[in-house]
């Protein structure tokens, strides 16, 4: 049991640490959780090039994918069952289930620091009519997480929230035509200040 609680405490460390795996890690676990039960005719080794949807987004290399995937099966949050007509199944597990639910979309917040950094997180998106869908639910939980819109697709937020959009991005597959811009001032900032109350 104590094995197991020491095992629970370093996950959420690494899963809500600073480090450059852990957005790759959220997005592997929210794929895998996203497409159910997956099928692939591949062996081990070849798994990420018969996982094409793995590669959709440009920002992460194979090897923060691949040391992302492993990371979660070591640590029981996926699991790959290799089948009698060479299949492999890779499905979320229960405890991937309860990881996911502390980030999937409708759980999402932006926690409120102790002290503001004086920086301005400004999302920029230009997203194409095919993904209209995507775009208005992304607008949606613009509005949910509290973001103010400075323009029809530009919105703005006090508090570091890169891995939250990037979750959401990457989960509608939108990541390419989203911007995250981190500025320490802007014109006409007051009146953003006073909508957050800073």
């Amino acid at each position: 049991m104590r094995k197991d609680n020491s095992l629970n405490e370093q996950l959420k460390s690494f899963l809500d640490s600073d480090t450059g795996y852990v957005t790759a890690t959220k997005v592997v676990l929210a794929v895998v959780a996203l497409a159910g039960i997956t099928f692939v005719m591949a062996t081990a080794p070849n798994i990420f090039q018969a996982l094409g949807f793995f590669k959709k987004s440009k920002r992460y290399s194979n090897k923060q994918l691949r040391s992302a995937f492993y990371a979660l099966k070591r640590r029981g949050f996926i699991e790959t069952i290799k089948e009698d007509d060479d299949k492999i199944k890779i499905k979320i597990t229960k405890k991937g289930k309860e990881k996911i639910k502390e980030f999937s979309i409708d759980a999402l917040t932006i926690p409120k620091p102790t002290k503001w950094d004086k920086k301005w997180r400004i999302i920029i998106f230009d997203i194409p009519n095919r993904f209209n869908k995507a775009r208005e639910a992304l607008r949606e939980k613009l509005k949910d997480l509290g973001f103010f819109q400075i323009q029809k697709s530009v919105w703005v937020h006090p508090y570091p929230c890169e891995d939250e959009i990037l979750f959401i991005a990457n989960t509608f597959q939108i990541e390419p035509f989203i911007e995250i811009l981190i500025v320490e001032e802007f014109l006409h900032e007051n009146k953003i200040r006073k909508h957050f109350n800073l």
